[in-house]
């Protein structure tokens, strides 16, 4: 992790994480987790039957990742170098009216450097093949191993764990923890809210058309912005990971403005939409988890969040898909394995704007 923030045990041990220049878009990369858990552990002190309604959200769908992903020797094991670093694999999903079932375009593998001070998130493009393992669905149905799959089928056929699985075999990371954000109850969120305000160094062409500079958005445009992709940008994933991180950081900020602590009922209407919104492993899944994993990640700075893509390079076979690049992508693996810095020959991907 790459950052120009000193830390305390930093300063103890005469050590300094080198520091590099902010790439663009940087700004608005943003740890969302704990400002979201932040909301949630406001409304944890409402009325009982209130606590009750929002853990149940929580509850409702929450993935038993001991059970789903099988023997623990089977797993990767924790690096003992790395202290009380965590992993959490972050999916955002999205379900479709008319389009079948949910899908996830957004995969991130955010790790939790020691101490819990500083964060890297790296982005899994959706269309990386990978090797996909033998998994056990939440209906008990067994998913045969595949090979040169989309990652982002592997969460369509198989669900969330299948996920999980995939990512700790193709990288020899332990995933400690997984949260799932459903996009499409953000447009709840926003209407509680009473909208939010987004600005855009370059415009929106197609679906939502919006101009370069500062517009207002209601839950329904929220919707159709965070699932845009063709018409900004050079129309790939990438473009649209960076509209679904704007809208966060809005949205946040947005909550922060209207100071919802001093409005229990709106606090209340926007925890129940967000809890709702929410699907997490089995160790995440009530408001006390939640809240006591958000208070050990309150010594993040969200402005030193370091977000980078997966190294990938176009495939061989198909040019309309990419792969791992190498060495780039063990590289990655093998410092958020250590937890270590991210070297810059880890940074290279030579697919550019993959879709």
């Amino acid at each position: 992790m790459s950052h120009t923030r000193i830390t305390t045990s930093e300063r103890r041990s005469g050590s300094r994480r080198r520091a590099r220049p902010r790439g663009r878009g940087r700004s608005v990369r943003r740890l969302v987790l704990p400002a979201l858990l932040a909301v949630l552990l406001a409304a944890g002190g409402a009325a009982w039957w209130l606590y009750r309604g929002l853990d149940g959200n929580l509850a409702d769908g929450a993935v038993d990742l001991g059970k789903a992903l099988g023997d623990e020797q089977d797993r990767p094991r924790r690096e003992a170098v790395a202290g009380d670093a965590l992993n959490l694999l972050l999916l955002g999903s999205d379900a479709r009216e008319g389009l079948g079932g949910a899908r996830s375009d957004t995969a991130l593998l955010v790790h939790v450097a020691r101490g819990r001070t500083e964060a890297v998130a790296v982005s899994i493009p959706r269309d990386t093949l990978v090797d996909r393992p033998e998994c056990t669905t939440s209906d008990g149905t067994t998913v045969p191993a595949a090979r040169r799959v989309m990652f982002n089928s592997v969460y369509a056929q198989a669900g969330s764990a299948c996920t999980v699985k995939t990512v700790e075999a193709m990288s020899d990371v332990r995933v400690d923890h997984l949260v799932e954000v459903d996009f499409a109850g953000f447009k709840g969120i926003v209407d509680a809210v009473g909208g939010v305000t987004v600005t855009l160094d370059k415009p929106i062409t197609s679906g939502l058309v919006l101009s370069e500079g500062t517009h207002r958005l209601d839950g329904e445009q929220s919707l159709k912005f965070v699932r845009t992709r063709h018409g900004y940008g050079d129309g790939s994933d990438l473009g649209r990971i960076e509209l679904q991180q704007k809208f966060l950081g809005a949205l946040l900020t947005e909550m922060k403005n209207q100071d919802l602590l001093t409005s229990p009922a709106k606090l209340y209407r926007i925890a129940d939409e967000l809890t709702a919104s929410l699907t997490t492993d089995s160790e995440l899944a009530s408001l006390t988890a939640l809240a006591d994993f958000g208070r050990s990640l309150q010594g993040i700075d969200p402005a030193s969040m370091d977000t980078i893509m997966l190294p990938v390079a176009y495939d061989k076979a198909d040019p309309n898909r990419v792969v791992p690049a190498e060495p780039q992508a063990p590289r990655l693996w093998e410092a958020i394995r250590n937890d270590s810095d991210i070297p810059d020959s880890a940074r290279t991907s030579p697919a550019r704007g993959s879709s």
